[in-house]
């Protein structure tokens, strides 16, 4: 692609547009190269926006882009190496970002397609509590649409790199697509490992111009009065610069600025959705005061008065449920935060090594989960507990959440394998983590608790996230580890004089993370305390995870697993027994039907035995991980069974779900509801009516079921008299035609139903012939067959039918004969 070496932006701009339409991914990509490394930054500024918009899709959803959630190398191996290839964090695109950098050039971002809090807040004149947005929010110019951030081209591209997994839906076709191996998850993992390396430090722009921390934009229209949740603390980075004679000496002070911001705008864009509950609830004391100061002070000035509190914030409720992929790309991140904090050597972990001699680099990692990460991950976890749908797709969530819980398990170090029981042993050194994560442990386990509680336990997909979450917190230590950090929380305040000004508020997380790092805190309790009220507020009813509520909520779930072996063990049995007991003939057609329309072995088919046997393994090992961590004994879970009334009756078959004799008959009670719903127990549910109006099964041909029904019911209408006659008769063929012209057993089945029972004589139904048989597969298969094998025998189809016939009589009349001695031994 040549383009005169003086040609105007703008024509720049429509010839790579056009190029888009006609020209292959391939070549596009090509040209786009050449442009970048051939153009100056002045001309490059006016692509940029298009570009970006072109790669991960416009902002409200209606251009795909590249559609990278979708691009697989294994479905497109040229088109991804060549995407992955442009967009590496060391390829043409950042080349084009950190050309743009160098130049201060700033790009407008709407507010208005931001995270809802974020949104409303901005809105409010409340200036959210991330740095990322201090010194950018710039009100419209005229003619504009509304609030805009002034960003720098690298945020700018985070920006639209981070909210593509949220604005763009994927297409139908894209429900099977494994995550793991698309582009963009792809992407996500090589920019967190360049820009939050586990070792060495942070790479320079590959620019001859280093990139730098840009000055705050000069506001081009009036500034907007923000109210900030605290104070604005100097950069840390400027604070250790200013304490080192060389600022050459660490090269890693000039791009952290990249790290923190490639972090804030992850966490800012995947982590910042809640309820407009947890919102208000997130608000310090500082920032209502504010903003009940700016809601009171004269806003006349302003373009436009301030939308309404309520409306604002009512804004951003919309239903707002992230995707199974939204979760897995935040839990890979988890991760890498994990492995990123970790790589921290133990001398430059310890509380001691915050000192004027630690980089910047090691400042990040001690703190980018516990002041970027912790707090909105709390909340997104619990709007997910809360909002998930109750199915297996919330192993996903799940699997997060256990990640977060777990930063021994991306540790450089390796425990030695000396022992089983302390190779899996939860070091000491995790308290202080599971002390400020308290909530973490707590408060979620027990909304997991509330959802296992409503869940089908049968379900192999199910037991496995128990077992799952029973296995992690019965870890050796841990749960004492959690016991310490509930005492801490819940023991007394002292009345001590350097204790009696403390107030328990929000921490400011206000100021660039390159802020001045607060004074350590050696009081244990009070750091405890302090996030228990910075998440929930200080008038926060707090539940001790082993307390009496919490341990009889297991006691519960302990009951349900128990009752959930058993219907499995139930299901298997039933199984069983209908495939041994299922005559070899009655896969010939020469069986009764089954007029119950039941499948015994219905729930099995779908699980499969395998399953079956997994899910009480899985069950089995979990209730035994619950016993462990609340330290349960056999004979409370075995008083407990039997006050629920779980236990099998006298014939080893389950009981009734729980009812109540009425007048009408049995009445479920709410523990019979459950049981139902969650497939405890069942009734035996049986077909009573017509035999011959049951609805067409799947092993009938429809057509040839309606004929015969028409045959037989005329045959019926004009030899009715005959028949009666004929089965009334006491003699050996009034038997045999009671045996093929009354339907069996009918005279002896159980009218569940209290109004039926009223209608029984009603039921009775004369003789009639049934053609049905022989609209069944199964059936005319067998005959078939027989034609089949006759043939190889020389025998000719008349005289084969004939000997069906035959044979048909004798064992006919060898059934009769049955049928009548045992209605003599009955009597």
């Amino acid at each position: 692609m040549a383009f005169p070496h003086l040609q105007q932006p703008s024509f720049l701009l429509a010839s790579l547009k056009a190029d888009s339409i006609n020209k292959p991914f391939a070549q596009r990509c090509q040209d786009l190269v050449k442009v970048i490394e051939d153009f100056p930054a002045k001309e490059l500024h006016a692509i940029f926006p298009w570009l970006v918009e072109s790669i991960f899709g416009s902002l409200d959803g209606v251009l795909a882009g590249w559609n990278l959630r979708c691009l697989q190398g294994r479905v497109s191996p040229v088109e991804y190496s060549i995407a992955m290839e442009f967009l590496d964090p060391g390829g043409p695109m950042m080349k084009l970002v950190y050309k743009l950098q160098a130049e201060d050039y700033k790009f407008d971002f709407p507010v208005s397609y931001l995270p809802g809090p974020v949104k409303a807040s901005i809105q409010e004149r409340v200036l959210p509590d991330s740095p990322l947005y201090h010194n950018k929010v710039q009100l419209p110019s005229t003619g504009g649409l509304g609030l805009h951030l002034a960003l720098n081209p690298f945020e700018y591209y985070m920006f639209f790199f981070a909210l593509s997994l949220i604005t763009q839906k994927p297409p139908p076709g894209a429900l099977h697509v494994r995550t793991s191996d698309c582009a963009y998850f792809i992407l996500v993992d090589r920019y967190l490992a360049w820009f939050l390396p586990t070792e060495g430090s942070v790479l320079p722009p590959l620019s001859s111009s280093p990139g730098g921390p840009s000055p705050s934009p000069a506001p081009r229209t009036p500034a907007v009065p923000f109210a900030s949740y605290g104070l604005h603390h100097t950069s840390l980075l400027k604070r250790h610069i200013s304490h080192q004679t060389s600022v050459n000496a660490d090269p890693a002070s000039h791009e952290i600025w990249r790290s923190e911001t490639l972090l804030q705008v992850f966490v800012e864009m995947w982590l910042h959705h809640y309820s407009l509950e947890m919102y208000q609830k997130m608000q310090s004391p500082h920032a209502k005061l504010e903003v009940l100061h700016y809601r009171l002070s004269v806003c006349s000035a302003l373009h436009s008065p301030a939308q309404p509190s309520l409306q604002a914030l009512h804004a951003h409720q919309e239903s707002f449920m992230p995707t199974e992929e939204h979760v897995l790309v935040v839990r890979l991140l988890l991760k890498h935060l994990h492995a990123f904090a970790n790589s921290l050597r133990p001398e430059q972990a310890s509380p001691s090594a915050h000192s004027h001699a630690a980089s910047p680099l090691e400042e990040f990692k001690r703190a980018a989960v516990p002041r970027f990460v912790q707090q909105k991950l709390y909340l997104f976890l619990q709007h997910c507990f809360g909002h998930w749908p109750l199915d297996a797709s919330f192993r996903a969530v799940l699997e997060m959440w256990l990640s977060y819980l777990q930063p021994w398990r991306y540790a450089p170090e390796k425990q030695a394998p000396s022992s089983d029981c302390q190779a899996r042993s939860v070091s000491e050194r995790w308290a202080p983590f599971v002390q400020e994560n308290l909530l973490v442990y707590t408060k979620l386990f027990l909304g997991f608790l509330s959802r296992a509680l409503r869940t089908d336990l049968v379900s192999p997909k199910n037991a496995l996230m128990v077992f799952r979450v029973a296995k992690v917190f019965a870890q050796p230590n841990l749960a004492e580890m959690i016991q310490r950090g509930e005492q801490l929380f819940l023991e007394p305040e002292l009345v001590i004089p350097h204790r009696q000004h403390r107030l328990f508020t929000v921490p400011t997380f206000t100021g660039s993370f390159l802020s001045s790092w607060p004074p350590a805190i050696t009081d244990a309790s009070f750091k405890v305390k302090s996030h228990v009220y910075s998440l929930e507020g200080q008038d926060c009813k707090y539940t001790p995870m082993f307390g009496p509520e919490i341990r009889a909520l297991v006691l519960r779930l302990a009951q349900l697993i128990t009752q959930a072996k058993q219907t499995a063990k139930s299901l298997s049995d039933q199984y069983g027994e209908s495939t041994a007991a299922r005559p070899f003939l009655s896969w010939l057609g020469f069986y009764p039907a089954d007029t119950n329309g039941s499948y015994p072995g219905n729930d099995l088919d779908e699980m499969g035995q395998d399953r079956v046997r997994k899910t009480d393994e899985y069950l089995e090992k979990a209730l035994e991980y619950l016993c462990q961590v609340f330290r349960l004994s056999e004979a409370q879970l075995a008083q407990l069974t039997l006050a629920l009334g779980t236990t099998q009756d006298e014939n080893g078959k389950k009981q009734l779900p729980d009812c109540i004799v009425g007048e009408d008959g049995l009445i479920l009670t709410p523990l019979g509801r459950y049981q139902i719903i969650n497939g405890l127990r069942r009734f035996d549910i049986e077909y009573q009516g017509d035999s011959e109006l049951q609805p067409i099964r799947s092993y009938e041909i429809a057509g040839l079921v309606r004929v015969l029904f028409r045959l037989s019911s005329a045959i019926n209408r004009r030899f009715a008299g005959q028949m009666v006659a004929l089965c009334s008769r006491a003699d050996f063929l009034g038997s045999f035609c009671r045996y093929h012209l009354l339907e069996p057993g009918l005279s002896d089945r159980r009218l569940l139903s209290p109004v039926g029972r009223g209608r029984a004589a009603s039921l009775a139904r004369g003789p009639r012939l049934s053609l049905r048989f022989l609209g069944s597969y199964r059936t005319l298969l067998a005959l078939l067959l027989a034609f089949f094998v006759a043939s190889l025998f020389c025998i000719g189809p008349l005289l084969c039918a004939l000997l069906l016939v035959l044979g048909y009589v004798l064992y006919a009349v060898a059934m009769t004969l049955l049928t009548e001695q045992g209605k003599l031994h009955q009597l």
